[in-house]
């Protein structure tokens, strides 16, 4: 990755290695060797008054201070000296080597002339300064005067040295910070894996969620600030798919409610349509029949009769429609709550093939069915009986005679794992494909002339249709090879 916090991280941390390894050098190069002069300024005045006060409390002379404590501070510090009396006798010595005897520190302190040259401390007592050494070319810094009881003294360290490992320091200190520096990097590379893993699993997890998918959730288990970053994403992850579910939910109440707008809108034209339709032919006979008896051209009492016969019968055909209108109004509009019982099946049928058995009879017409023992199912009676008025009704005015000349009807009963199949079957004329799904339809007619005469209103499919909807079950019709046979389903109790 181009912008990588990983990378970020180890370029910040490599950087910040090397400018603080350069810092470091430029402080050593500035300040180091002035900071090495104060110090041994310093260490000049602790031997100073360490002489001062031995030779005032004489102690000077013991073994414990000579031997012990100012040897102790002149290796200690790397620093020579002597003290003289005001005879120029030599009282003490010490510090010196080879390179530098104690007549040199002698000669120093009595021939050299300290006059000039800028001092760096100077008081009554004493003062000091940084000289060169005529004879070894090498800069100190002295120390010298005169002690509380007059004598004089001389203290002197090397400052050559101090330069020297200020380079010495710088050189090491390069080649630490770039190795430091170096090596700092690959480990913080590979460390900063440990943090950068789990921020990539949340940039992941965050990219599927602005595609609409919160399955995926964040599983690690740090109590860091990525592992409160990873909860509250799992979180926001829960609340966002409950809140896109609730609007998802929404949307769908919304466009089914639109959608049944639209559909009432729909259901009123094609009622009002088919209604008007309906109603046309029989009120236009009921109104020329009561005109022709209204204006007396009958004088036949049997032509008034039959002229009544005519508008009581058209009368109702019309009451029969606005009936199973009302039906199937309640049925569409859901006011007709369902009331769902346990229902013997069997005797249900078998009571209303004995209603009809007259009829039967009078168009010699055959009825049949396998029921041998009561069947149970779940639903409401009413409806039941309501799709199964429509669906015998229906058979009884479309049966016609099969190969053999028999007019037959019927009933068959198919128990299935949850439910039961009811179907009503009869010989006739088969359906016309483009029609099988068109006859659940409200005033949909095949034949509107045949309809016509058995006082068919089209809308007994259409209340079937919306019972089995209301009841949540299947139902169908299909052409067999002898005719035509309607179906549906029920639950099984």
């Amino acid at each position: 990755m181009k912008h990588s916090i990983r990378k970020q991280f180890t370029y910040i941390f490599i950087g910040m290695m090397a400018a603080t390894v350069a810092a470091c050098w430029l402080l050593n190069t500035l300040f180091l060797e002035k900071y090495y002069q104060r110090e041994k300024q310093k260490n000049l005045l602790e031997v100073y008054h360490s002489i001062n006060e031995a030779i005032g409390e004489n102690t000077w002379k013991t073994k414990e201070y000579s031997n012990v404590t100012l040897m102790s501070l002149c290796s200690k510090y790397g620093i020579a000296g002597i003290v003289i009396d005001i005879r120029t006798q030599e009282i003490i010595s010490f510090g010196a080597d080879e390179k530098q005897s104690h007549r040199q520190l002698w000669d120093n302190l009595i021939l050299t002339d300290r006059n000039d040259g800028d001092y760096l401390l100077e008081t009554q007592q004493y003062r000091m300064m940084i000289v060169k050494d005529q004879l070894t070319k090498t800069d100190y810094v002295e120390l010298w005067g005169n002690l509380s009881n007059g004598d004089m003294f001389l203290l002197r360290t090397a400052l050559d040295s101090i330069r020297e490992s200020v380079a010495i320091s710088n050189r090491f200190l390069a080649y630490a910070g770039i190795g430091s520096s170096l090596i700092s990097g690959v480990v913080i590379w590979f460390l900063t894996r440990k943090y950068t893993r789990p921020i990539m699993e949340l940039a992941a997890i965050s990219k599927r969620m602005a595609d609409l998918d919160f399955g995926v959730k964040y599983r690690g288990k740090t109590e860091n600030e990525i592992g409160i970053l990873g909860e509250n994403i799992n979180h926001m992850s829960k609340e966002l798919e409950h809140t896109i579910s609730e609007l998802k939910t929404l949307n769908m109440e919304l466009t089914k409610d639109i959608e049944n707008k639209e559909k009432l809108e729909e259901m009123r034209i094609d009622f009002l349509s088919g209604i008007s339709h309906e109603l046309k032919t029989p009120i236009a006979l009921i109104q020329g029949y009561a005109e022709g008896l209204k204006d007396g051209i009958l004088e036949d009492k049997g032509e008034k009769d039959y002229y009544c016969d005519v508008i009581m019968d058209e009368a109702s055909k019309m009451n029969e429609i606005v009936k199973k209108l009302i039906v199937l109004n309640h049925l569409e509009y859901e006011k007709d709550n369902a009331k769902v019982e346990r229902i013997n099946l069997s005797q249900l049928i078998l009571h209303y093939i004995e209603n009809i058995s007259f009829y039967l009879k009078q168009n010699n017409i055959l009825l049949s069915h396998n029921i041998s023992r009561d069947l149970y199912i779940w639903g409401d009676e009413f409806k039941i009986e309501e799709v199964m008025d429509n669906y015998f009704t229906n058979a009884l005015h479309h049966v016609k005679e099969d190969k053999k000349g028999n007019k037959r009807i019927h009933v068959s009963v198919t128990e299935e794992e949850k439910t039961i199949k009811i179907t009503v079957f009869n010989t006739g004329e088969h359906i016309p494909e483009e029609a099988l799904e068109r006859v659940w339809e409200k005033f949909y007619k095949i034949d509107k002339s045949r309809t016509r005469e058995y006082g068919g209103s089209g809308i007994g499919l259409s209340i079937v249709k919306a019972i089995m909807e209301s009841l949540r079950q299947n139902y169908g019709v299909e052409n067999t090879c002898e005719g035509v046979a309607f179906w549906f389903e029920a639950e099984k109790a």
